[in-house]
Parts: structure tokens; sequence; C-alpha cells
């Protein structure tokens, strides 16, 4: 089981988002028949087992063994991952394009540059998967308090010019066999409700 897979066809899409599939899903971090899921999320078992159909017909859960139970055989299943994220891949034509107009300081061409960061990674994570392989990545995440927008503003300028000199610094466009990777910073405000607030 990964701890996150990508989801990148519109209809695995489409089932995952179903809210009796998710929670199901959910209850499936754990193996279970569709007769324990039942029990647990609280449905018949038909109507779990039309749902897990469903979900394994699209690779969200998996087979991982058979019981026989007198003259039936009872299917465990498990999800595939821990949790899911939806690639803008699935939303094929109407996916956020980042090229379409680039501006430093809007939240929507953020939101584009996001879209397009869980489109990429999700791509390399799907192709690495198959092939067995790491995919090289890093990242960094942190929180700062500023005092104005002043002190804001005259931070992003300074993350701006240092960003610019150690792409200078390390980027070689003649480089035989070299790859090129994509550098994504982003400032906004937390969505996180302080304490005591």
């Amino acid at each position: 089981m990964f701890d996150v897979a990508v989801i990148e066809d519109a209809a695995a899409a489409e089932v995952s988002l179903d809210p009796t599939r998710a929670r199901l899903l959910a209850a499936l971090a754990d193996p279970g028949s569709a007769a324990t899921l039942a029990v647990r999320v609280g449905l018949p078992r038909q109507k779990v087992n039309y749902h897990l159909r469903a979900l394994e017909k699209h690779g969200l859960v998996e087979l991982v063994e058979e019981r026989r139970k007198g003259s039936m055989t009872e299917r465990i299943l498990r999800a595939t991952a821990s949790s899911y994220v939806i690639s803008p891949v699935a939303l094929a034509a109407v996916a956020p394009d980042p090229s379409r107009a680039p501006d430093r300081l809007s939240a929507r061409w953020l939101l584009a540059l996001a879209a397009r960061l869980v489109k990429d990674v999700g791509s390399l994570i799907t192709g690495a998967d198959r092939a067995r392989k790491r995919v090289a990545t890093f990242a960094i995440e942190g929180e700062i308090r500023f005092a104005s927008a002043q002190d804001r503003a005259a931070f992003a300028e300074d993350l701006a010019a240092a960003v610019t000199t150690l792409i200078s610094r390390y980027h070689d466009e003649a480089a035989e066999g070299g790859r090129t990777h994509r550098l994504v910073l982003a400032v906004h405000p937390s969505t996180e409700v302080p304490d005591g607030a």
C-alpha cells in the first residue's frame, strides 16, 4: 500500500469522489471483506459489494486474499493507498494552466502553479512506481510571521533575489546529460487559526 497515490484518470476520480466510496476507501486502510465493511460503515453488504467493484475496477482497491467459507469465497480487499490526490490531468481541457496569466502576485496564478506541481509530481510518481524507482525531489515547508505588509514585500524581493542568484550559479544550459528541474516557491497566508484566536 502506498502512502499517497495519484489519480490521473477522470473516471477513477469520479468514482473516488462518491462519499460512500470515499468512506469505504478510508475503511480499507485495514483489509476487509464486503461483510466486515458493511458492519464498519453501516451499509447492506450488497451495496458495499457494488461500490467495491467500482473501486476495484479503477485500481483504488486491490485483492489481498480469498478465503473459502463453506460454499462461498470471501474476498479480502484493501485500499491501494492511505490517501489519494486527484491530478489536474483528470480535468483534461479545464485543468489550470499557469502560462495563461503569469503574475507573481496573483493567488490564482499560484493555484495554477500548484496544480501544475501536482500534475508533474503525480506523473513522476506514477512512472516511478511502474519502474519500481524513486523520484528525486526536495521540498521545504515553514511559516513566517510578518510584522507588516511592507516586511512581507521586502521578504518576497529578498527571496526572489536570493533564488535568482542561486539559479544563475547552478543552471548549466550546456550540461551534457543534465536534467532540467522545476523550482516553485510560494508565500501565502496560512489558513490555520492561531491558538487563542
